[in-house]
Formats: C-alpha cells, structure tokens, sequence
C-alpha cells in the first residue's frame, strides 16, 4: 500500500500499518498505477496519507474542504469519497494535464459532483473566495515557496477548530540539513518556524510520509 516512505521508520513498521489500514480499492490502485508512470509520480502522496486525510475528513465533520495541489486526483478522491451529503471540495491547481487524469477517475468514483476544481494560481483563487466563507478543512500539497502565502490566506477563513493538513514539512529530512540552503528547504524551515510560535493555532509534525502538519484553528 505505502509509496513515498519516509526515512526514519522502519520498513516492517511500514508493512505492519498496511495490513491494518484499510487498502485502496480498485479506482484507487488503477490511480496509482497509471500515476506511477508520471515522470512526476512522487508528487503522489502516499495511500497512508490518503487513508488519513479520509479520516480527518471525517473526524471534523468537514461540509467544504480546500485542497491546494490536486496532481492527478488521488487526495482529492479520498476527501470527496469522505464527504457526506452536500459536502463540496474546491481543489486548486494549475495543471490541465495533470487534473485530466483525475477527473477520470473522479467520474469513475462517483464523487465528481462533489468537486469543484480551478485551474488558476490557487493564491488567486483563495483571494477570491467571499469574505464569509468557512472552511472546514484544508489540504496544501503544492509549491513549497508558496505555502506560507497559502496558509495566511487559508487561516481567516477556517472556522473554528477547523484543521490545516500540510504535506512535506520535513522535506525527507533535509529541513534540519544545515547544508541545504535552496529554496524550497528554506520555504519549509520558514513555514515550520512560523507555524511553531503562531498563537492562533495549535500544531503537529506528524512523521508519516515526508512530514505532515497538523494545524488546528483556535
């Protein structure tokens, strides 16, 4: 089940969650198989991750979840797939090429109804939201530079106790390299640091995958 394992757990580990996580299903192993031959297919999260955001979907009982980074569709198919009736998710990508294939299997799960998808800058489209919008819940899988611009957009308008999820907080590793000084490491030391010492909320690194933050309004 896991792609995009981490470092610092052991692979056994690994193999143990698995067999007692719920598997993808069909529509989902086809997802991964076809996206496995992307030449950006580690943009993927994993199927961990994507059982876990099913979860958190449906643990804060989100109605309207954002999702910042759609790629081919699979964590945006496990949110939808959460959903209950009514619920939307606005999923914001640039990539036309990319969203073809996970509108595919969007029809295929069933959930497309439940999807509204904008291919613009996603700084651009979260500017534009009605200043009374609530969000329940968010997922930022994108442009590392850009995830700090995402997050302070995002935050006005979680309700709250509504839940950030950020994806490769720990960047295989590399934020705590004091040797790696490009861009996106020091995007995401940035974001962490920032993160770390913000009243507003509460948060988590949690070490599954490459980093998964945690953010909770107040």
């Amino acid at each position: 089940m896991s792609s995009n394992r981490n470092p610092w757990t052991n692979p056994d580990i690994l193999d143990y969650v698995d067999a007692h996580t719920a598997q993808p299903d069909q529509i989902q192993q086809d997802l991964i198989a076809e996206t496995a031959n992307h030449p950006r297919s580690m943009m993927q999260i994993s199927a961990h991750q994507g059982a876990l955001l099913q979860l958190f979907v449906r643990l804060v009982d989100a109605k309207f979840v954002v999702e910042i980074g759609t790629f081919t569709g699979y964590s945006a198919l496990a949110m939808a797939r959460a959903l209950p009736e009514g619920g939307r998710l606005l999923c914001c990508d640039i990539s036309e090429e990319y969203t073809t294939v996970a509108r595919r299997y969007w029809e295929r799960a069933g959930v497309a109804s439940r999807i509204d998808l904008r291919i613009a800058p996603a700084i651009d489209t979260l500017r534009g939201l009605p200043a009374d919008t609530v969000i329940d819940l968010a997922f930022i899988d994108a442009d590392k530079t850009g995830y700090l611009a995402y997050y302070e957009a995002l935050l006005p308008l979680m309700k709250r106790n509504g839940l950030i999820l950020i994806d490769n907080t720990l960047w295989s590793g590399l934020v705590i390299d004091e040797n790696v000084s490009d861009d996106d490491t020091v995007a995401l030391r940035v974001l962490n640091d920032h993160i770390a010492v913000d009243t507003r909320v509460d948060s988590y690194i949690l070490p599954i995958s490459d980093g998964l933050t945690l953010v909770r309004k107040n």
